[in-house]
């Protein structure tokens, strides 16, 4: 028996709603329901009762309207790299048919709709040497990077987050309106769109300003995992070194043994620094000198860039894959913080994490922006993500590497958490999100669900319960 039985659809309904929207509607077993539910997150999938496969406003509004007359919940994928629920019995909105881009090269603005994904966008603001405030994988869409956050490892320590720069929205909200969200005309939705991530209904369209930034001075430099107490006491006496110009992370991988990697990095244990400098290549050269001198180098890949090549710092992987992940962001990076890194991730340790990376925020991360936003990550000065890849039946023994790592890292960590991180445990556990917003950002948000979504239609998300 199909999901769509189950929640009391009959097909009489389904085809009434094929006939008002444009674009597709798919049942469970139906041809092509399985690619538009696909996941970036093999762990994640999704089995809503229909799915509407948007290429306008109109049928946004139309599938949101449709499910709240038949009392289904909504789920919203874009570029799907982040999942939090399975949607299961729900109708799900996929966006990814709504590609228009529009550059304002006078103004500084572009202007996309809900399907775009960076990628799309960098070429274009290339054409009039602009740029986006694009975090470290560009295959991810706009709309779900900004509404929670939008951290770059480029122009975030010298501007902020892309949801500081958020001109306005176009909504669709529970009762199947569309809603022109500016900081003028509902003040309220408009703080909480930006850092609320999917709670307050469909993002159809959304207008950010960018910069006219043309280069860089990045990449990655590999250092073999041995020297990971070197690489990691190197870099934490480094960073009070620089300025905001100056954005680093560091990755400690267990990489696959896979074709695609160069032999130094196939199936090997690494330590991969990430480096994004905003000046000169002979002055980022000079600063980062410390750092390459710290360990020897398996491989550099630092050096002078197009804006365009921005994917090149971290050097994210782009396939779809199997994984749970956790985050915590850090107080301090201390000498006794270092050493607990190598304690958890280090050659000794037994840990069979893909990927632990610590990253350096402040500056810009750490002030309000003009229109202030519900971004709670502000004046943490370190966030750390990690991920384990494996499949479902591996899925006790990954939980158990990942908390092992958060709760090691319990001395210097923070209640508060950078929303695009959220594990989906932590994003659909109620009293977790308010412990990542913290108690007064929390209720504010609440106060405005109970007022754009009373009845929790947007609930497969981070999700934030009606006050």
């Amino acid at each position: 028996m199909s999901d769509v039985t189950s929640v009391n659809l009959r097909p009489e309904d389904v085809v009434a709603l094929r006939h008002s929207v444009g674009g597709v509607v798919l049942e469970p077993g139906s041809e092509g329901y399985e690619a538009e539910c696909a996941t970036y997150n093999l762990t994640c999938g999704l089995r809503p009762a229909v799915v509407v496969g948007a290429i306008s406003e109109l049928d946004v509004r139309m599938a949101v309207r449709f499910a709240a007359r038949h009392g289904l919940p909504v789920a919203v994928k874009s570029a799907a790299h982040q999942m939090v629920s399975s949607a299961d019995g729900g109708l799900l909105i996929t966006t990814g048919r709504m590609r228009r881009i529009f550059v304002d090269a006078k103004e500084h603005t572009v202007r996309v709709e809900a399907g775009v994904r960076w990628s799309d966008v960098l070429p274009r603001t290339a054409e009039f040497g602009l740029a986006p405030i694009v975090g470290s994988a560009p295959n991810v869409g706009v709309v779900g990077y900004t509404l929670g956050g939008g951290q770059s490892p480029l122009l975030g320590r010298t501007l902020g987050y892309a949801a500081d720069h958020v001109r306005w929205l176009n909504v669709v909200t529970a009762d199947g309106e569309l809603r022109h969200v500016t900081p003028q005309s509902e003040p309220d939705l408009f703080w909480a769109l930006l850092g609320g991530k999917g709670n307050f209904g469909v993002v159809t369209e959304i207008e950010f300003e960018v910069f006219p930034v043309t280069r860089f001075y990045g990449g990655g430099i590999y250092f073999p995992g041995e020297h990971l107490a070197q690489v990691l006491e190197a870099w934490r006496a480094w960073l009070p070194t620089v300025g905001e110009e100056m954005t680093s992370s560091i990755g400690i991988q267990r990489l696959p043994d896979i074709p695609v990697l160069p032999e130094p990095l196939r199936g090997g244990f690494v330590i991969h620094l990430r480096i994004g400098y905003l000046g000169s290549a002979a002055d980022g050269a000079e600063l980062i000198a410390p750092l390459r001198a710290a360990a020897p180098v398996l491989i550099d890949l630092v050096g002078e860039k197009p804006f365009t090549a921005i994917g090149e710092v971290h050097l994210d992987p782009v396939d779809p894959m199997p994984y749970f992940d956790r985050s915590v962001c850090l107080e301090e990076f201390s000498e006794k913080t270092a050493q607990a890194f190598v304690e958890l991730t280090g050659p000794q340790s037994g840990c069979t994490l893909a990927n632990v990376e610590i990253r350096v925020l402040g500056g810009a991360f750490d002030r309000e922006p003009a229109v202030p936003n519900a971004v709670p990550s502000r004046g943490l000065p370190y966030v750390v993500f990690a991920f384990a890849v494996g499949a479902p039946d591996q899925e006790e023994t990954l939980r158990a590497d990942l908390a092992r790592l958060v709760d090691g890292l319990a001395p210097w960590a923070a209640e508060r958490n950078m929303v695009n991180f959220l594990s989906p445990d932590e994003a659909t556990d109620v009293e977790a999100m308010r412990a990542v917003y913290g108690a007064e950002r929390f209720d504010r948000l609440a106060a405005v669900k109970k007022r754009y979504d009373p009845a929790n239609v947007f609930r497969f998300n981070h999700n934030i319960t009606p006050a």
